[in-house]
């Protein structure tokens, strides 16, 4: 394991409680499935990534087996959102993290798919801002969060900042820094709850830069549905784009299937084809924590990065 860190390291980003994952684990818990805890390959960090637009946070690229060594071969993109849970449980909300560095490491040993640079985004305390989808809303600039027990957020949407951050600034530094393949049909990106809903609205806003999006327990429920609306009219080509979707049924995700269901439909009428353009997933029995995402990881992985 190598982990290089770049630029001043900054403290670790404050975790947005607005939409909060299942308890740490508590000792005597049953094991965490999936992967071994921990972090797996070389992961270069980028400590208070600035920008013009948001506030800095901190980034991490996730190089796959083997990029070191073939100096020729240039690679997909996969953008995930929340990033400080995607690596480390060290750095993760509830101490265990996506595991997409062993996940990611275990499919390319296999030849399931493509081997590609993984960049985790760390949220910053104005996640929610920054997550909801901006063009879904009204004027006003306080809206439910769609969280029970939760039911305002004070100040105005920030996401089609956060996007141009991403697509201006993170993008073209990683593009520069590293041997991608930077069209969209290599560029993905990837987030679960409120980062299901940022990551479906960056390539419905920009589809000319991301060709797909995998959206686990994405929070439909925000601001009381606005984005199921939105995306109805703002889907992008289906012949160049894909979208994959999932919720359990536990928890938070308890909440979801009404709002999937529209969204299904939404998908059917814009003529994406399911199984191929366009998979939705339920998974009984899972909650809206990091350790289920866990469990299911390589699913998207497969749908975005598998190889024909």
């Amino acid at each position: 394991m190598r982990i290089l860190r770049y630029g001043f390291l900054a403290a670790v980003a404050v975790l947005a409680a607005v939409l909060p994952g299942a308890p740490a684990r508590a000792q005597g818990a049953a094991p965490v499935a999936g992967p071994p805890l921990g972090v797996t390959g070389t992961i270069r960090f980028y400590g208070d990534f600035p920008s013009h637009y948001v506030e800095s946070r901190n980034v991490e690229v996730w190089l796959p087996p083997g990029y070191a060594r073939d100096t020729a071969a240039r690679y997909p993109v996969l953008y995930v959102q929340d990033g400080q849970n995607v690596f480390d449980p060290a750095t993760s909300y509830t101490h265990v993290d996506w595991g997409v560095d062993e996940t990611m490491t275990s499919l390319i040993a296999a030849g399931t798919i493509r081997p590609a640079i993984v960049v985790g985004i760390w949220n910053t305390p104005a996640r929610f801002r920054e997550y909801m989808p901006q063009k879904a809303l009204g004027p006003d600039s306080v809206f439910a969060s769609g969280v029970p027990g939760i039911p305002e957020i004070h100040g105005p949407a920030l996401s089609d900042a956060y996007l141009r951050f991403m697509v201006q600034e993170l993008k073209p530094f990683v593009d520069s820094a590293y041997r991608t393949l930077p069209g969209p049909a290599n560029t993905f990106v990837m987030g679960s709850s409120m980062g299901g809903l940022i990551s479906a609205y960056a390539v419905m806003e920009y589809p000319g830069v991301f060709g797909g999006a995998a959206c686990l327990s994405t929070h439909w429920p925000a601001a009381g549905g606005a984005f199921v609306d939105y995306l109805r009219h703002a889907l992008p080509d289906p012949s160049s784009h894909r979208f994959y979707f999932d919720h359990g049924t536990a928890t938070l995700d308890s909440l979801y299937a009404p709002y999937q269901r529209r969204v299904d439909a939404a998908m059917q009428a814009a003529g994406y084809a399911l199984g191929r353009t366009w998979v939705t997933r339920v998974f009984p029995g899972a909650d809206h924590s990091e350790r289920s995402w866990r469990t299911r990881l390589d699913v998207p992985l497969v749908f975005l990065l598998g190889k024909p």
